[in-house]
């Protein structure tokens, strides 16, 4: 004779089912809609946690402290190196926007005199610029001017506003994903754990095959980082180019992101070579320019097309 157990549930009809995935469905498209702009700082959380995971492991292991003490040191080294490059980096784009604010302005003073010095350097030639006003063409540069330093300062303050949300949106990043990582207890599994029955042995070896592969293309792309890092400090530092190390940082982590990272790292080397104060064997601020960036982009090129594609093959262990 057969018991039966009372508390079981009884088994679900098609029609049930059906109802509650719909239902399901719904209320996770209506939680996508309402909550779109926490998806990505989240995925970006757990992403970061993963990414991190072996160097926690690492320091467990060496240093024989606690979970959650190894992920503490690494957070607030990471809180160390971002509150000194905000620091470094806002103490300098401040000290540039206001030499380019006073040379902007310096300029306009002086704009009637040269013109007039213009005017007559041109008709040392023969032409004749008497016909021409003068006065108007000054009244509307320095009318182009102005709207120009009203532009520059929208920007400054639409710049600051842009930065202080990205300031937000990375600390609630770095909180979660270090609430992530301290809760996961050492082990990757529980970053993340997915158990579906009858196909949790297959994930499980899926998993493991992913994090081998993953832990290998980490390892390479760590490589191409402090080797870039190295060369661009040493190769910015004797082109005298200001905040070299941390353009050097800027240029190892843009190595993460293809095609848009290095298009950033020369767009702020241009920006830095040009208004900086000291320019190498005294060249002129557009030579100068031009000459770090080519430079930049040489270096970008060795490394896409001889030093990346080696490192990763040898990590990866593909052709």
């Amino acid at each position: 004779m057969t018991e039966t157990n009372p508390s079981a549930s009884p088994r679900w009809g098609v029609t049930t089912k059906t109802v509650l995935a719909f239902t399901f469905i719904a209320i996770l498209a209506a939680l996508l809609i309402r909550m779109h702009t926490l998806i990505v700082p989240l995925l970006l959380a757990f992403i970061f946690s993963y990414l991190l995971h072996p160097v926690a492991s690492f320091i467990d292991r060496s240093a024989h402290l606690s979970w959650r003490a190894s992920v503490g040191i690494i957070y607030v080294l990471i809180l160390i190196l971002l509150l000194g490059l905000l620091t470094l980096g806002g103490v300098g784009l401040v000290n540039q926007v206001q030499s380019l604010i006073t040379f902007v302005q310096s300029s306009l003073d002086e704009l009637p005199t040269i013109i007039g010095n213009v005017a007559a350097w041109v008709g040392n030639f023969g032409l004749d610029v008497s016909t021409i006003n003068l006065s108007s063409v000054s009244d509307q540069l320095l009318s182009f001017g102005q709207n120009m330093l009203g532009q520059m300062g929208s920007f400054l303050s639409s710049a600051a506003g842009g930065a202080a949300s990205f300031l937000g949106w990375t600390l609630f990043v770095l909180l979660v994903s270090f609430f992530v990582l301290t809760e996961s207890g050492g082990l990757r599994e529980g970053i993340l754990n997915v158990d579906l029955p009858g196909y949790t042995e297959d994930l499980r070896r899926l998993g493991r095959e992913l994090g081998r592969i993953w832990n290998a293309f980490l390892r390479g792309q760590i490589i191409i980082f402090l080797i870039t890092v190295a060369v661009y400090s040493v190769v910015l530092s004797l082109l005298g180019v200001r905040y070299a190390f941390g353009l050097a940082l800027g240029a190892g982590f843009a190595r993460f992101i293809p095609y848009v990272g290095p298009a950033i790292n020369w767009t702020a080397l241009a920006l830095v070579s040009f208004f900086q104060p000291f320019k190498l064997f005294g060249m002129e601020p557009l030579y100068y320019t031009l000459l770090v960036f080519v430079i930049a982009f040489l270096i970008d090129q060795v490394f896409d097309n001889f030093v990346s594609p080696r490192i990763m093959a040898d990590t990866l262990r593909v052709h």
